[in-house]
């Protein structure tokens, strides 16, 4: 949608450890990234550093930026800038800090600030998952073109984001999240703790009885792989569980937002391990009191990063319907389906894709507005 817009937007990537600032135009960074260390538990010097990057960036540009947006982990007040809540990588926040507003003070442009789960959705939406599949379905010659899109980032913690026909749903609170739905085998447990990168490691340990393993989820996917010593079965097991914990929470969002879903982060390295489980779950049956059983999801799932199901599902079931009491006919296809992908952004570049995108739209906004 953006990338042929010659607008300049900064960008800053906010981890509890460091920041790294960017400038992007056309949906690509165009100057090398500045990393600063966050000093995210004071927060006059937190502010100092966001403000020394900012300007550091801003001094090797060619034309003054249009705007500063990002993404923020964590509970906020999005639409007006404040940050505020649990925050267990920005303890210096926790009480609420009008970061918005500062930082437009500061800098005397608009500032906008999200969630990096709703970034990640809204980039892949507007520059990665749908345009691409989009564009694959014509390709094929089939009619079908999606518009929805729900997001998920598997790594430190449980992240979503929702697209509906185009636009960032943010909520009413600026507060759409999963990480706190029920896990499948542990209702009373959050779903989070089944589906990052903390669970990989202790269902490992459980299964192996050496919880202090030591051992990261990559290690552990090389050992499912076979190119690292360890219990390979146990390995797999770890993810096929992990796979099912994210295919639950994913059908649930699914029943309510009817369209595509892609998933990024750092476990999706080892796609190969969890995904069969993923899509059973996506796939499996309910049954009714009377005995009779109903798939979960009112939609066929197709996995579309495998050639053979997007072929299955660009054809879909298009047929030609007779107009009763004529010779018409018109094109049908009953077949209600959506796919799930893995980003081919990644988690990183998609949020910044978002964060550029969302920057121009609300000053596209503004502009149309006056």
């Amino acid at each position: 949608m953006y990338n042929h817009d010659n607008r300049t937007v900064i960008t800053l990537d906010a981890g509890g450890t460091n920041f790294v600032f960017g400038a992007m135009r056309a949906n690509e960074f165009i100057i090398e990234p500045i990393t600063l260390p966050s000093q995210a538990h004071n927060l006059d010097k937190c502010l100092s550093t966001m403000v020394e990057g900012f300007r550091r960036i801003i001094a090797q540009l060619n034309e003054p930026p249009v705007a500063i947006s990002f993404a923020f982990p964590g509970p906020a007040d999005y639409p007006n800038g404040i940050i505020g809540g649990y925050l267990l990588n920005f303890p210096s926040f926790r009480d609420g800090v009008a970061l918005g507003p500062y930082l437009e003070m500061t800098f005397g442009i608009p500032v906008f600030i999200n969630n990096d789960g709703d970034l990640f959705a809204y980039g892949e939406a507007l520059g990665g998952a749908l345009p691409e599949i989009n564009a694959k379905l014509e390709k094929a010659g089939s009619p079908k073109r999606y518009k929805n899109l729900v997001g998920y980032t598997l790594g430190t913690g449980f992240g979503v984001g929702m697209v509906v026909n185009g636009e960032l749903n943010r909520g009413d609170n600026s507060c759409v999240e999963t990480f706190c739905l029920r896990h499948k085998k542990m209702p009373d447990v959050i779903v989070e703790d089944g589906t990052a990168i903390r669970a990989v490691k202790r269902v490992y340990g459980e299964l192996t009885c050496n919880p202090d393993h030591g051992l990261e989820p990559k290690d552990i996917c090389e050992i499912a792989d076979g190119t690292r010593e360890g219990d390979a079965e146990a390995a797999k097991k770890t993810f096929a569980e992990l796979g099912e914990v994210v295919g639950d929470a994913i059908t649930t969002a699914a029943t309510l937002i009817d369209g595509l879903i892609v998933i990024g982060g750092g476990l999706t390295g080892a796609r190969r391990w969890f995904m069969p489980a993923l899509l059973k779950e996506m796939r499996s049956q309910m049954r009714q009191f009377d005995g009779t059983t109903l798939d979960r999801l009112p939609m066929r799932v197709y996995d579309l990063d495998d050639e053979a199901e997007f072929a299955a599902f660009a054809k879909g079931g298009m047929r030609l319907l007779p107009v009763y009491g004529s010779a018409r006919t018109v094109a049908y296809d009953p077949q209600k389906r959506i796919g799930v992908m893995i980003s081919k952004l990644g988690a990183s570049q998609a949020i910044s894709v978002g964060a550029y995108a969302f920057a121009l739209s609300m000053l596209d906004k503004k502009e149309n507005v006056s």
